[in-house]
């Protein structure tokens, strides 16, 4: 099992880091006049953080004894590189599937039915909304120099619109493949930008990373039993580890420990992750963690740490609303109304509402007419716009 796990570790280690621990390398021999390394730019395999976490579930779960080892290296296979969400997730544990995967599963109309208006959903997300506040974030993010206060807020907003539809829009899109195929697979988002604390944002933000490391590597490393200063350790460690496992890059770590950071003080302090406050404070709490996940976005998207530290200080210190030419063009009427909508959507509606809309809300809830409906005006329309617009990768891809 050690060795196993010490390979997956190993090999993804080279292929996503090797570059970057080069690079500081040669940054410190710079600094006192020495030769740079020899080296070759390593290229990085799609999805590798995905389908080694995959890997590495397997493992612990047989010698765990949670699940029985599959009977082939055929099945192995076909676990490993199931292409539904091989690229961007959902992280998919040999738990969640292994019956499914020894052919305890069945495909009907319905399954169909339902898997195709999923991805119907998440290709919508993707088209018809992620790559339509994209230029908003770009015209700030990839300029130079520090805009306004105002230029960065929107930006920040735009990219936190952004990431949510694009990386839940492949979500959708995986889990409707996978059902098409008479599999279930895990849910990744339940409405995160409505959260109540940051703990509640983890709990419905790329929910299958989350409790991945949850159960591998917090629990394991003591979690929340014993002294606070060992529980806050343990926190630290997995959300150093969730910002390195996002990218080779000093502002994924800083990213990480930053979220790690504010769930320390919600421990600190006694915050409850949720509760049945008046309308008032469950108002004031969730724009105050939105507002904080929005920052964190900003270290996530920057481009360096110094945009990182630049923008932030123009987000908490006034600097004026003018708006850069690049950021006006941007901002076009449909683009505008979308990441308006979007943000309604996403942070201001009741959550009962948007539930009753959700396309997703159970994994087997049969197809009804408004649902068909919904997809044949979607699907159709988002493939229109996918097919006559430059192709636009999705976010996670990269990682």
């Amino acid at each position: 099992t050690a060795l196993a796990l010490a390979i997956d570790v190993a090999v993804l280690g080279y292929f996503k880091y090797a570059n970057f621990l080069v690079d500081q390398a040669n940054l410190a021999r710079s600094m006192f006049g020495m030769d740079a390394l020899p080296w070759t730019t390593v290229l990085l395999p799609v999805g590798i953080s995905f389908f080694t976490f995959q890997r590495m579930s397997y493992t612990v779960d047989v010698s765990r004894r949670v699940r029985p080892a599959l009977g082939s290296p055929l099945d192995h296979l076909l676990y490993v590189a199931l292409f539904p969400q091989l690229i961007a997730g959902p992280i998919v544990r040999y738990q969640d599937i292994d019956r499914q995967l020894r052919g305890e599963r069945r495909v009907t109309l319905d399954d169909v039915g339902a898997g195709a208006i999923r991805f119907g959903h998440g290709l919508a997300k993707k088209v018809l909304v992620a790559d339509v506040v994209a230029p908003i974030a770009d015209a700030v993010f990839e300029a130079p120099g520090t805009p306004s206060t105002a230029a960065v807020w929107i930006a920040a907003l735009a990219y936190a619109v952004q990431i949510y539809a694009d990386f839940s829009g492949y979500s959708d899109m995986a889990i409707g493949l996978g059902r098409m195929f008479g599999f279930t697979f895990p849910e990744n988002f339940r409405r995160p930008y409505s959260a109540m604390s940051i703990t509640d944002f983890w709990r419905r933000w790329h929910i299958t990373l989350s409790t991945w490391f949850r159960d591998y590597l917090y629990i394991p490393l003591g979690g929340g039993r014993g002294r606070p200063a060992r529980t806050y350790a343990n926190l630290a460690v997995v959300f150093l580890a969730t910002g390195i496992w996002h990218g080779a890059a000093w502002t994924f770590v800083l990213w990480g420990a930053y979220h790690g950071g504010l769930l320390m003080l919600e421990r600190a302090t006694g915050q409850r992750a949720t509760g049945d406050d008046e309308a008032s404070v469950v108002w004031l709490r969730r724009a105050v963690v939105f507002a904080l996940v929005v920052i964190g976005w900003v270290l996530f998207r920057a481009r360096s740490m110094r945009q990182a530290a630049s923008f932030i200080t123009a987000m908490v210190v006034p600097s004026g609303a003018a708006l850069p030419p690049a950021l006006q063009a941007a901002l076009t009427p449909r683009a505008a109304t979308t990441l308006v909508l979007s943000l309604v959507v996403l942070v201001l509606l009741p959550r009962g509402f948007v539930g009753g809309l959700s396309l997703t809300r159970s994994p087997r809830r049969p197809v009804t007419a408004w649902r068909v409906a919904t997809a044949f005006v979607l699907l159709p329309y988002a493939a229109i716009v996918a097919a006559s617009t430059t192709f636009s990768p999705f976010l996670y891809f990269r990682f």
